[in-house]
């Protein structure tokens, strides 16, 4: 008797791996994605200008990081004492416009080097609302709680969204592995209606895409939230985001598709050690708690230096 859909995710025929270089840009649900390769120390960036949700300026993002295209104090706006830029964060803005350029294009810089040394790039659309100020017809990626007179709110139709995602493939993201998601966080204040027309167009679109390019695949993690867990016990208190446990069983599905066989069998030996360096002893000066020590360091060894645990040796040989 069977009681729940599972989703089977198709193996990608590129395969990621710990010499791989990830960037994963996009979204709320790109973030956690990312924690999740991090705290299993791949090498990933992610977002490095902020959260994103819209493709429109998913793409002007990857634009600018690829040309290295400094912000300039003309695409600076004031309000109530704090100085932003409408592509992005609100953490990068500042209470001087020198600062917030100096936070700005120092998270350029940085995007620009994981952009050029990525092998492969996460790209997570949340949706295809956009906003756009009505006096440029510029899309926004972040409003900055800014008077909603300013703007013009308007969805993305599908072939919009294939333009957009098309110039990424044709430029900065040309010769790379790309992986698409929609993210499963549901956008309520769109309501309900418009944010399930919202998630249909990003689907289409990306499935026109992947058809197009052997460079690209789909996760379904829409669906594995939406189909395969479908349950509100799998949402935060707020029954919009996934769940801590919904975004580890949907990262257990991405590591499937996404790893190589080689980088699935030395994970749990990397979480392992990751887990020891955060355990705090009751006395750090026995001899079992120095055992413990000696026993990680050559748990380390036994990787041979195929992922970054620097951080966990010193760790280790502090107590030594």
């Amino acid at each position: 008797m069977k009681f729940r859909t599972e989703v089977d995710v198709v193996p990608f025929t590129a395969k990621t791996g710990y010499n791989s270089n990830i960037l994963a840009v996009g979204s709320c649900f790109a973030d956690n994605m990312s924690a999740l390769l991090r705290r299993a120390k791949f090498r990933i960036t992610a977002n490095p200008t902020g959260i994103m949700f819209n493709p429109a300026s998913i793409a002007a993002t990857l634009e600018r990081l690829e040309s290295r295209r400094h912000v300039t104090r003309e695409e600076l706006h004031e309000s109530n004492g704090i100085w932003f830029c409408y592509d992005f964060h609100g953490s990068f803005s500042a209470t001087s416009a020198e600062e917030a350029l100096d936070r700005m294009n120092a998270a350029i810089e940085q995007g620009a080097e994981a952009l050029t040394n990525a092998d492969c790039i996460i790209i997570t659309l949340g949706t295809a609302w956009v906003y756009e100020l009505k006096d440029s017809g510029t899309i926004v990626a972040n409003c900055h709680k800014q008077p909603s007179s300013e703007f013009r709110r308007r969805r993305l139709s599908a072939d919009e969204t294939v333009g957009l995602l098309t110039s990424m493939m044709e430029g900065p993201l040309k010769g790379k592995h790309v992986i698409f998601t929609v993210s499963p966080v549901r956008h309520l204040g769109d309501g309900a209606d418009e944010n399930f027309l919202s998630k249909a167009t990003l689907k289409l679109a990306v499935a026109e895409l992947v058809a197009a390019y052997p460079s690209a695949d789909y996760f379904p993690a829409y669906e594995i939230l939406n189909d395969d867990l479908r349950d509100y016990r799998f949402y935060a208190d707020d029954l919009v985001h996934p769940s801590a446990k919904a975004i580890e069983y949907i990262g257990e599905k991405f590591f499937g598709a996404a790893l190589s066989p080689e980088t699935i069998e030395m994970m749990p030996r990397v979480l392992k050690i990751v887990a020891a360096a955060e355990h705090r002893p009751l006395n750090a000066s026995s001899d079992a708690f120095r055992t413990f020590c000696r026993r990680n360091i050559e748990a380390i060894d036994a990787l041979g230096g195929k992922v970054d645990l620097s951080a966990e040796r010193h760790h280790f040989e502090s107590f030594l």
